[in-house]
């Protein structure tokens, strides 16, 4: 069902970067999407482009500056690509950037220029989830038309447990699935 769509990937700092991979491997290596990555600087220190590139097959865009090897505005084009945007995870800095209209960076520069659907993933402390800036800022976003997937509760970076993990990869799938069906409908 996911065969020939195109997926832009957006991953972000959080200790949740490294389940991008088995998303990928889901996504591009099982379901044969064609996955283009983008990595937040933060993304960066917890995963590699590397990793990545090896899992989706194509380039990964980390540098919003970044000179192309062929004339290409690439967050306009990486917008227009897309079939779905999918942010997984998905932290509390970039909701809040969305929510309030910042595009500083790749991947809110891409997601601000898109028509297709967005999908957000949050992943954070589960104090963080529940601080009411979050909560309005994600109320802001689902008015604005942008789906999401809500954490899963368990164990936390920090030691403790809450609602603030990355939801279950097949689960994200599921929802990724369910929303092409529904653009095509």
């Amino acid at each position: 069902m996911l065969e020939g769509k195109n997926i832009v990937l957006g991953i972000t700092g959080g200790i949740a970067a490294w389940r991008a991979c088995p998303l990928c491997i889901e996504l591009s290596l099982v379901r044969k999407a064609n996955v283009e990555a983008i990595m937040t600087e933060n993304a960066q220190k917890f995963i590699t482009e590397l990793t990545i590139r090896s899992l989706t097959h194509n380039p990964v865009v980390c540098d919003q500056f970044e000179r192309p090897t062929a004339w290409d505005v690439k967050h306009i084009s990486l917008a227009r690509k897309a079939d779905l945007f999918v942010v997984a995870p998905c932290t509390a800095d970039v909701i809040g950037k969305l929510a309030n209209g910042i595009a500083d960076d790749m991947l809110t520069t891409t997601i601000m220029a898109t028509r297709a659907p967005v999908l957000l993933c949050p992943a954070m402390n589960d104090q963080m989830f529940t601080n009411p800036i979050v909560e309005e800022n994600m109320a802001r976003l689902k008015a604005h038309g942008y789906h999401f997937i809500d954490p899963a509760e368990g164990v936390l970076a920090y030691g403790g447990t809450g609602k603030g993990k990355l939801a279950d990869i097949d689960l994200i799938v599921e929802t990724i699935e369910q929303l092409l069906a529904s653009e095509n409908a």
